[in-house]
C-alpha cells in the first residue's frame, strides 16, 4: 500500500514507518520538522518538508496516490497548550481538517488517527478508562484531540471516509526527547545519564499508563486492515506511578541518584489508566513489553548516544 504518515520524524511517526516499511509498504513523510528530526526519517521512505496545515498540501494527494494516511503530526505538549490554545487548535484542528479534505477529495481509502487517552479521558478516578467513558479533557491539548475526533466521525458519516482512531496511553521510548517537555520517563533517562536528580512534579503518587513505542507502531501495523470505523485504547492497562517509575529506571541505570520534588504542573492527570480490552479483540493486538523491559530498552538506546549535557 501506499501510505502518507504525517509527523513521520517525530518519536513515535517514525517507528510506525519503520513497522510500514519492514512489512513492504511504500511510505511518504510530511513533516516540518519542528519536533520531528532528520536523523529519525527512515532512509527507504520518501521525505516532504511541510506543514500540515499548508494548502499545497493537496498536491502531495495529487502526486503520489495514498490508500492509507496515518496522522500523528501534532503540538503535542499539554503544557505548550495551556499556555497557546490558539496555536494548539491551529495544528491540531485545523491541521487535521486540512487532511480530511484531502482524503474526501481523494478518495483515500482510510484514515487512521493518534488520538491521546492519557488526556482525552481527564481523571480516570482509579479505574480503567474504556471506549465508551465520557470524555472530559482538562487541557487545550486533550480538548483539541477530542474534536478531531469528531471531525473524522463527521467526514465518515457525510462522506464515507474511513477511519482508525487509536488513543494512545503515555507512550515512551528511543527517540524521545530526553531534554524536551515531553516524556517523563525520555527526561529521567537524561538525567541519571548526566548524574543529574530529576525533578518530580507533585508527590509522585499520579499514575499514568505507560506503553512501550514498538507496541504502539506494531498496533498502527494491524491498523491497516482491522479496525474499520473504530476507536480503541493503545496502552497496557496498568497504571504506575511516578515515583514508581523513576525507582524503575533508576535500577535499570544503576543509579542511587534521588528525585527532587517541584509542586504540580496546571493540567496534568492525577490517574490515567485505560482498558484495552478491545484493541485486543478487534485489532488481535497485545503489548508485548512490560514497563521494565520496555525501560531497559529505552536506556540502552539512551546509552549508546552520547547525548550532550543540557544547559
Amino acid at each position: 500500500m501506499k501510505i502518507l504518515v504525517t509527523g513521520g520524524a517525530g518519536f513515535i511517526g517514525s517507528h510506525i514507518v519503520d513497522s510500514y516499511i519492514e512489512a513492504g509498504h511504500e511510505v511518504t513523510i510530511v513533516d516540518d520538522l519542528t519536533a520531528g528530526k532528520k536523523s529519525n526519517i527512515n532512509p527507504k521512505a520518501q521525505f516532504t518538508g511541510m506543514d500540515i496545515r499548508d494548502p499545497n498540501i493537496s498536491t502531495l494527494f495529487l502526486k503520489k496516490g495514498f490508500d492509507i494516511v496515518n496522522h500523528l503530526a501534532a503540538q503535542m505538549d499539554v503544557r505548550k497548550s495551556m499556555q497557546d490554545p490558539f496555536f494548539d487548535a491551529s495544528v491540531n484542528i485545523l491541521g487535521t481538517l486540512r487532511l480530511l479534505e484531502c482524503c474526501r477529495t481523494y478518495k483515500i481509502k482510510k484514515f487512521i488517527f493518534s488520538s491521546s487517552g492519557g488526556t482525552l479521558y481527564g481523571e480516570c478516578h482509579k479505574a480503567p478508562a474504556t471506549e465508551e467513558t465520557p470524555c472530559m479533557p482538562i487541557s487545550p491539548y486533550g480538548f483539541s484531540k477530542a474534536t478531531a475526533e469528531t471531525y473524522i466521525r463527521f467526514y465518515f458519516d457525510s462522506f464515507q471516509l474511513p477511519y482508525t482512531i487509536l488513543r494512545y496511553g503515555n507512550v515512551y521510548g528511543p527517540r524521545q526527547d530526553p531534554h524536551g517537555e515531553a516524556g517523563v520517563v525520555a527526561i529521567f533517562v537524561g538525567k541519571l545519564l548526566e548524574n543529574q536528580p530529576a525533578t518530580i512534579y507533585g508527590d509522585g503518587k499520579q499514575k499514568r499508563d505507560y506503553v512501550y513505542v514498538k507496541d504502539v507502531a506494531h498496533a498502527n501495523l494491524a491498523a491497516l486492515t482491522l479496525g474499520e470505523n473504530k476507536t480503541m485504547n493503545i496502552s497496557t492497562g496498568i497504571a504506575t506511578d511516578v515515583n514508581n517509575l523513576y525507582s524503575e529506571m533508576a535500577r535499570v541505570a544503576g543509579s542511587s541518584l534521588k528525585p527532587v520534588y517541584a509542586p504540580v504542573r496546571p493540567g496534568e492527570l492525577l490517574y490515567s489508566q485505560l482498558d484495552i480490552t478491545l484493541a485486543k479483540s478487534i485489532l488481535h493486538w497485545t503489548p508485548q513489553f512490560t514497563l521494565s523491559s520496555g525501560l531497559k530498552e529505552t536506556y540502552t538506546y539512551f546509552k549508546t548516544l552520547n547525548i550532550p549535557k543540557s544547559s
